[in-house]
């Protein structure tokens, strides 16, 4: 059975940075792209950012270009989410998912979620 972990989010002050890491297991992790996601209470969840498999293709939601960094590691089945100048908006549960790389990070399919880790900016 699929699983994605996440693990980073912490309470941090605007203009700091987190690194947020997705860790897979029970599913073959190079043949999957894989977004993160975000999502505040009483709101649908936010497409952040998301990055191929194989050809590490980056794609970023608007608000967060230029500041966040996504970055895979298929040797660790692992992905990072590089979050700098974090702003008070930023503050929401970060989600991992992952989609067959058939499908493409715009797909709404994707197969496995990570329950979230939360993070907090203050101002």
């Amino acid at each position: 059975e699929g699983r994605l972990v996440e693990s980073g989010g912490d309470l941090v002050q605007a203009g700091g940075s987190l690194r947020l890491s997705c860790a897979a297991s029970g599913f073959t992790f190079a043949d999957y792209d894989i977004g993160w996601f975000r999502q505040v209470s009483g709101k649908e969840p936010e497409g952040v950012s998301c990055i191929s498999n194989r050809d590490e293709i980056t794609v970023y939601e608007d608000s967060v270009k230029g500041r966040f960094t996504i970055s895979r590691d298929n040797d660790k089945k692992t992905v990072y989410l590089q979050m700098n100048n974090l702003k008070p908006e930023d503050t929401a549960v970060y989600h991992c998912a992952a989609i067959p790389d058939y499908y493409g990070c715009s797909d709404p399919g994707y197969d496995y979620w990570g329950q979230g880790t939360q993070v907090t900016v203050s101002s």
